[in-house]
């Protein structure tokens, strides 16, 4: 009973962490200085909540349970300027039993204050840096711990909580506004609120990875096993299909829980998961874990999960019984089939992580692929005379697998590809690329035709008509990559637009280094100075160079010869990449404030134009686009992702229309 209250405390933390973003802030902090004496200070941290919210005690709690996030400072003293005096100290608060972790905890309500004693050694130092580290929670739910910077002024003013620091310089504050364009016009063309469209299909492609899944060598030969486990092992049949059902439930549901974590990134910053996506080391070590899947795929080692994990699930499962031991029934063939499953769902969480919808795609992958995965545990235990029509486990299994980790070896260098554009290396040109999927297909060819063979692999005595069908599908799609190793028009592989790197990221020498041959100015001061030069209109084109829709809308949308001409003759395209991990110059570097308070540091060239479409647009979201003239007056409505040419073609003719008037 204990552990299924843990379980449940853990899950419901987890929901209402997910449920409040950054935005949400119910306490205040307020820090005064008091000299007590000749460098002699006392610090106050003054903490005010909103009504029913509790801060908690410095007082770790010694249990096993969970507990609430002690309130703990800390303070920065590198140089030993100073030294503290004691400990810091906190008022006697409320010692009461605490609904949420059901247990005796100490907390404050509505206003407490924290003091520490300082002396300061060093007479020319004027400010010291502290932080406290601290959870909320209501009777009901617990937001995700949080920081609070303070640069504290030995000046004895009071200064104000503004998020993760309290101060910044003339210089921050300057390039900070400076951030802000003054765009005009929003009564004319309201913001719009991009949704991504793309939840179902990626909820699709989740549902066809866990049909996948089910055809490898860990999950198929479960099937039958755990299905007549429940329908004839049971008292009655009505049990035994209730159990079924509840196990296929829970299947689903503990793939749903896995992208949870993801949400509270995503609510902390929405900026993060974007970030966490185009990271340089980041998409190297997916490189190099996708490597890893492929390898195993064809029989060379097995990934597996510890086996006292699985083993102690099932230890679970027999002795609980009951609901709770079905669920853990179900966490148990999600630890054991993880050596089939990991490397499917790892391609489901990096292109997740790599687009737009960040962890809302992720959840719906992962409902797909946890749907998938259940539905065969509850139609077959409805209908169990479909059991007799499933095909024998055997060899075709392990090709199952070794396809598979042809797969797993291509996207890999889709993550390298990644890292190399974000990075700026210029090792892995769209050439290059190609040609490594070339090389990858006609290995899978052979395989496909018995040229090649792996470890586990049986004898073929003959090709089977799916081995064939799949192979002559290799070959063609093999035959439609040559053409993107040359510099002409039919280098535009439409179909993969996303996946290679893009058209101008090429080992031949282009005329312009923009979009499809295109200028584009990647600075926004200076496409605005070029655009009220030759009277233009303007379109931003935010961008990414890890961004899969970006290129599908520049290879498939900016292509077609009137938005080119568009483009080209009409317009002044400015390209601001967000994902760019080019370091600014160290005079350019400053602390922005956002309007939540944060503080954000702005050290790259991505940092900068992220955030300077989240201020001026209130979006994050890649592609989008912005028709402006050059006194920042909006042209059209904002548009994203619009597949669609001719709404594409509409929206910018009638932006150059709006810019005539």
């Amino acid at each position: 009973m204990k552990q299924k209250k843990r379980i449940l405390i853990l899950i419901a933390l987890l929901v209402a962490i997910t449920t409040f973003g950054q935005e949400f802030n119910p306490i205040q902090w307020k820090v005064a200085v008091q000299e007590t004496a000749t460098d002699a200070y006392t610090l106050s941290f003054e903490a005010t909540l909103e009504k029913g919210w509790h801060l908690y005690s410095q007082q770790e709690v010694e249990t096993e349970e969970i507990a609430p996030t002690a309130t703990e400072f800390t303070f920065y003293n590198e140089a030993k300027a100073f030294e503290l005096i004691g400990a810091t100290t906190e008022p006697d608060g409320i010692q009461k039993y605490d609904k949420v972790f059901e247990m005796e905890i100490k907390y404050f309500e509505e206003k407490v204050t924290f003091t520490q004693q300082i002396k300061r050694l060093d007479p020319s130092v004027s400010t010291i840096k502290a932080e406290v580290y601290y959870g909320l929670c209501d009777d009901e739910k617990c937001l995700a711990p949080d920081i609070t910077t303070f640069d504290i002024a030995l000046s004895g003013q009071v200064t104000e909580d503004i998020g993760d620091a309290t101060k910044l310089t003339g210089t921050d504050t300057q390039q900070s506004q400076a951030l802000n364009a003054g765009i005009k016009g929003w009564e004319q063309f309201p913001k719009e609120t991009v949704k991504d469209q793309s939840y179902i299909k990626i909820f699709i492609l989740g549902f066809l990875g866990g049909l996948i899944a089910l055809l490898t060598p860990c999950v198929f030969p479960m099937i039958p096993l755990t299905v007549s486990f429940f329908t004839k092992g049971a008292k009655n049949r009505q049990k035994g299909l209730v159990n079924a059902l509840l196990y296929g439930f829970f299947i689903f549901t503990i793939y749903i829980l896995l992208s949870l974590p993801f949400h509270l990134l995503d609510s902390l910053d929405p900026e993060i998961l974007n970030t966490i996506s185009t990271n340089v080391v980041l998409n190297v070590v997916f490189f190099v874990i996708f490597i890893v899947f492929a390898i195993s795929f064809f029989g060379y080692f097995e990934i597996t999960l510890p086996a006292s994990w699985s083993t102690k699930m099932d230890s679970k499962a027999t002795s609980v019984g009951g609901i709770v031991g079905v669920f853990f029934m179900a966490l148990t063939l999600a630890l054991v089939s993880f050596s089939c499953t990991g490397p499917i769902l790892g391609s489901l969480l990096g292109g997740s992580l790599s687009s737009n919808g960040g962890a809302m795609q992720l959840s719906f992958g992962m409902g797909g692929f946890g749907l998938a995965l259940a539905l065969p545990f509850g139609l077959f235990a409805l209908f169990p005379n479909w059991l007799n029509s499933l095909p024998k486990s055997g060899g075709w299994l392990n090709a199952v697998k070794v396809v598979l980790g042809f797969i797993e070896l291509a996207l890999a260098f889709k993550f390298l590809s990644n890292a190399d554009l974000v990075a700026h290396w210029g090792f892995l040109k769209r050439e290059i690329f190609i040609g490594i999927w070339i090389f990858i297909g006609i290995g899978l060819a052979l395989y496909l035709f018995g040229k090649i063979k792996f470890p586990h692999d049986s004898p073929l005595q003959k090709l089977s008509k799916s081995r064939q069908g799949l192979g002559i599908l290799t070959i063609a799609f093999v035959i439609y990559l040559l053409p993107g190793l040359s510099n002409t028009v039919f280098a535009n592989l439409k179909l993969l637009s996303g996946f290679p790197p893009p058209l101008f990221y090429s080992i031949y020498e282009k005329e312009a280094h923009g979009p499809l041959g295109l200028n584009a100015y990647t600075d926004f001061e200076a496409g605005v100075a070029a655009a009220k030069a030759a009277n233009k209109p303007i379109m931003i084109d935010f961008t990414g160079w890890a961004c899969v829709n970006c290129r599908k809308m520049e290879e498939q949308v900016w292509s077609h010869p009137q938005v080119m001409q568009l483009l080209k003759n009409k317009y002044v395209l400015i390209s601001l990449y967000v994902d760019d991990r080019e370091q600014l110059p160290t005079e350019a570097q400053f602390q922005f404030l956002k309007k939540s308070g944060a503080v954000k540091s702005i050290r790259t060239v991505g940092d900068k134009w992220a955030t300077f479409q989240t201020v001026n647009f209130q979006n994050n979201s890649q592609p989008f686009y912005v028709l402006l003239d050059a006194e920042m007056h909006l042209l059209n409505t904002t548009i994203a992702y619009t597949p669609d040419e001719q709404v594409y073609i509409d929206w910018l003719e009638k932006g150059l229309q709006n810019f005539k008037k």
